[in-house]
Formats: C-alpha cells, structure tokens, sequence
C-alpha cells in the first residue's frame, strides 16, 4: 500500500508553513477547526460475527444468547475496528492480517474468550496506541495543509491506557514537533473527553492567538474485552471500538479556510445518573458500568443541559406552542433551527433515539451520527470527532450553520459546545475526500512501529 501523501497546498494560503514563515495572522478572530483527521486499526470486525462469537462462550445459557443477539442485533451497529485481529479470525469473515500465535484474548482452538489481567492489557496499549495517534494526527495536518513545525500546543485524551512519557510525549517524537510545544493529556473522561480537550484549545487560541493547536483523541475499548452474562457487560461488547481522531485548532487562518468555529462550551451534571455509568481500573481489565437507565436519564435531562448552547435552537415545548409560533423572535429562532446541524455521540443507537425525539430534531437531523455509529461503533473519546469530520467535509453544507455537539460521560455528565459552520472556499482535499472512509493504520510485522502511517 502507498502511504498518504498530504494534497497540495492551496494558493489561498489556507495552512501553515513551517515556524518562522509568513503565516497568515489577520484580525482576532474566534479559535476554529480546520482539519480534522482519523484513523482506525485494520481489522475489521462484522457486527454479527462477533455476535456469534460471544453467544458461544462457556456459560452462555439461552438467556444469555438472547441478550447477546437482542443487544448486538439492534445496536445499528455493521463493522467496528480493532486492535486485536484474533477477534476477527474466530469469528468469522473480516478484513485482517493473520492472528499472533498465543493470543492472550481468543483461544484460537475452542474460540473461547480469554481474560488476561489488566498488565497483558494495558501493554496492547502502549504498544498499539501511539501508531494510532500518530496516523490520526498526520491526516489532521494534511488536510489543514499545516506544517508540524507550526504547530504549537499539543491535547491529548484518552481513557482506555496508561502509559507515561505518555501520547502527547510521543506525538513530539514520532511527528517530529518542536521539542519546546505545550503538551497537556485528558485521562480518563470517558466518551466526552474530546469537547473538554476542544474547549482546552478554544481557550489556547484566545490566550495566544497565533496558536496552533493539535488536540488528539484515541482509545483502544476492545482490549478490555471479556465474555460475560451481565446485561451491561452484553451491551458494552456489543458498540464499544477502536479509533483515532485528530483536529487542527487555530484562530489564524485564512478567512477563506473551511472550517468549524468554536463559539462556546458547556458543562453540567444530570440530577441523577452517577451510578448509571462508571469506568474503573479492575484486576483483568478496565470495567465499565452502562445500564439500560443511560438513555432514559439522557432523554430526561438532555434539553435542559443543552440550554446554554442550543436554547435558541430547540423548538418551545409545552402548552405555550401557538405564543411561540406567533413571536418574531421565536421565527428567527426556528429559521436557525432549520439551518442547525447536529453532532451527538453515539453512545448508542437508543442515546441518538432519545436524543431526537427530547430535542424534536427533524428527522435525518442526526444522520452523521447514526453513519458513524453504524461504520466504527462507539469509540469512545474519538467518535464525536469523526461526526465532526463529516460536518466539516459535507458538500452540502451551509456557510454560518449553526453546529451543536454533546457527548457524555460518567456522572452521569453532559459536555456540549455550539459551533459555527464556516464553508470558505473548498477545494484540494475538502471536496475530494468528503466521503473518505477513515483510514487504517500500517504497521510492521511486529506490530510496534510508532511511525504507522495512514493509507487509502
């Protein structure tokens, strides 16, 4: 395969060159993505192969098999990506190399679901990880046609692995970034962490406006794979991935740069939910707590958290519709509304569902989501990214586009931002790559490379 080559730079000047060169600074204007990349492991897991691998585990009862296939089954879910290609060679068809021999996940001979301690796992991990962040990283720079040597500040997130010097350490080194770059790491916020990390850069770029920012989300969810008759265990193996995501930040480019402005960020912590969603450090893996009340928390509290950045956006409710329709300001309100585009993390097929029908979203409103969710699953950090990405590459998009993003995370906790869709004159990668798959990574028969590259 031929690694990627960056697209030529566009004569508009739209990226940066190299620390030192005439970079494009004009007036202060608001911090903005303006290339978002992502990359995924090269084996592809299909959604009922693994299915079938899980209702065959010892213990498995008929109960049991009916969870399975209920949860993996309506998860909307067709392929994920992973680390680990024995997943893929017991369980069916897949896009993989061969399995190592040994594997300390899959028993090749009876497929049975091993469960190696949390050591075995979290050395997958530091060896498979940086390759990702990596990959991820170098696509964001080329489709933002900016130099590394521009960059400036470095945010990492990432729940699933530890490991210290740690990823922003090693993007310096495997990216070859100017030793003298800020580096900050988000450790385990969970699938929200990629909004605080965003907001990180948002709040960079208006410190020091002429800031670079590469902010770098990625998580390695099936090495904490186990077979299990809990129902939450069942729903977890069913929709969590691999995957990386990256974004250039910046409040210096060229106007004429498509691009997402990042206008304003929100927190805040549901009445209830603290015990509905959990991840901590077990002896044999990560353990996450998701239970069915997830979704049914999220439809309830959802609008309200929302409030700060997409009250204007989201239709009255109530017995007060016929005031609203009747007030000019309530019409501009919905004529925004119409316009705005959505990006919800998939924590699940039900979370979009609830989502939807809380905030009376139009039907298709939430399209981009539900995409990503049926190619790559949840990935937990990086999910939200890859939806923006498909935001910021849509041909049909509309200039001023009002963008809200949510995700969520254990607290149960609400992290939301309202952005700006910013078309600028799109060319070069923008418009050829606006369908692009994310691409896997590369790596050498051992599997070790920190330089993995990204490829078509």
């Amino acid at each position: 395969m031929a690694e990627h080559s960056a697209p030529p730079r566009p004569a508009s000047g739209s990226g940066f060159p190299p620390a030192g060169g005439d970079r494009p600074i004009g007036e202060r204007r608001t911090a903005a993505i303006i290339g978002i990349g992502t990359a995924v492991p090269p084996t592809r897991l299909a959604q009922d192969a693994v299915r079938d691998l899980f209702a065959v585990q010892p213990g498995a009862d008929r109960l049991t098999r009916r969870l399975i296939g209920a949860a993996f089954d309506q998860s909307s879910i067709a392929t994920r990506h992973s680390v680990l290609p024995e997943l893929a060679t017991t369980a069916g068809p897949g896009d993989t190399a061969d399995a190592p021999a040994g594997s300390a996940f899959v028993d090749a001979g009876d497929r049975r679901i091993l469960s190696p301690p949390t050591g075995v796992r979290n050395d997958v991990y530091v060896r498979e990880a940086p390759g990702l962040f990596a990959a991820a990283a170098r696509d964001a720079l080329a489709r933002s046609q900016t130099d590394a040597s521009a960059v400036t500040h470095v945010v990492t997130a990432s729940c699933t692995g530890f490991f210290a010097p740690g990823p922003d350490f090693r993007l310096v080194r495997d990216l070859g970034l100017r030793t003298t770059v800020s580096r900050e790491h988000l450790g385990f916020l969970g699938c929200a962490a990629a909004l605080p990390a965003l907001r990180s850069a948002a709040r960079i770029c208006a410190a020091e406006p002429d800031a670079v920012v590469l902010v770098v989300c990625a998580e390695l969810c099936t090495i904490h794979v186990r077979a299990s008759t809990d129902p939450d265990q069942i729903v977890s193996s069913a929709v969590f991935a691999d995957g990386a995501a990256a974004a250039v930040v910046t409040a210096a480019s060229d106007p004429t740069t498509p691009r997402i402005d990042l206008d304003r960020f929100a927190t805040a912590i549901t009445d209830e939910g603290e015990s509905a969603m959990g991840w901590t450090i077990g002896d044999h893996g990560f353990e996450m707590t998701l239970t069915a009340e997830v979704p049914r928390i999220v439809g309830r509290e959802v609008r309200a958290a929302l409030a700060p950045v997409a009250g204007d956006l989201l239709p009255a409710s109530g017995g007060g519709a016929d005031e609203h329709r009747q007030s000019s300001a309530a019409e501009a309100a919905e004529a925004s509304s119409a316009q705005a585009v959505w990006a919800v993390h998939p924590g699940g097929r039900s979370i979009l569902d609830r989502v939807e029908s809380a905030c009376a979203l139009a039907p298709g409103a939430l399209r981009h989501s539900r995409e990503v969710l049926r190619d790559y699953g949840n990935m937990s950090s990086a999910t939200i990214v890859f939806i923006l990405q498909r935001l910021l590459d849509d041909p049909s998009a509309v200039d001023g586009a009002p963008l809200v993003a949510v995700a969520f995370a254990p607290g149960l906790t609400v992290e939301s931002a309202r952005m700006t869709v910013r078309t600028g004159i799109r060319q070069g990668a923008h418009e050829t790559d606006a369908a692009a798959p994310a691409r896997p990574y590369v790596a050498d028969g051992s599997r070790t490379r920190a330089d993995a590259v990204a490829v078509r």
